[in-house]
């Protein structure tokens, strides 16, 4: 019988539209610019990045740019990085027992692209070409191959441009980028052997680390200058 015949009131219990589900699990990983920086410089070392780049402007709502020297991704593999829980860390749950990396559920770039516009360019350390994905709302808008160094580089802009009651909850931006400077601190402090540099504006900041010296590794030549995203070009 149905739930009119028996006198019951209508199912109020809907299924979300996966575009919805996608962007409240993006909240879940991806709540300020800062989340962005930690997951695209934790992907950066666990691909074995010596150098790490990380520029950004307007407080990271304008644009956040990590530029890595590390493995690089086939252009086979790098349109599946944007799907959730497509990853290159485990296999299976017995994986769990020996993780190493930083991250492993595949989850990051999937959410940071449900909820922003990502362009992701890579090239392989093992051979091949060049390869970039233009991510946006979820939805992938363009591919194709690409001239790249070796490593990866990934461009955010428009963050939170599709869930505006996320805008509202952020701080000043003099607030955030002090959030995003003690986090590239606090990174680089936790990986002496990795070279990180922080670009704020287009001028090179000093991460807080609260008083603790940087390793020497930080001093190092990024991969190359950080400068505004190219994805203006793109298709919209």
């Amino acid at each position: 019988m149905s739930r009119t015949e028996t006198g019951l009131e209508p199912a109020r219990i809907t299924i979300l539209p996966a575009a919805v589900a996608d962007g409240i699990a993006a909240g879940e990983v991806v709540d300020r610019p800062a989340a962005v920086v930690k997951e695209l410089v934790e992907n950066a070392v666990d691909a074995g990045a010596s150098r790490i780049q990380v520029g950004i402007e307007a407080a990271g709502q304008g644009v956040i740019e990590v530029v890595d020297d590390g493995e690089g991704m086939a252009p086979v593999d790098l349109p599946l990085a944007f799907l959730r829980h497509a990853t290159s860390k485990i296999r299976s749950l017995d994986d769990l027992r020996t993780i190493r990396t930083l991250g492993f559920r595949g989850e990051a770039l999937a959410s940071i692209a449900a909820v922003a516009r990502v362009e992701a360019v890579s090239r392989p350390r093992d051979g091949g070409e060049g390869y970039r994905v233009l991510v946006e709302g979820g939805s992938q808008i363009a591919a194709g191959a690409a001239g790249s160094p070796v490593g990866t580089r990934v461009s955010v802009s428009r963050l939170f441009f599709n869930t505006p009651a996320r805008l509202k909850f952020l701080k000043q931006p003099a607030t955030e980028t002090a959030v995003i400077v003690r986090l590239v601190g606090e990174l680089a402090l936790a990986h002496p052997t990795v070279g990180i540099t922080l670009d704020v504006d287009g001028r090179r900041r000093e991460p807080a680390t609260g008083g603790r010296p940087l390793p020497p590794s930080t001093t190092r030549q990024p991969p190359r200058p950080c400068s505004r995203s190219t994805m203006e070009s793109w298709p919209a």
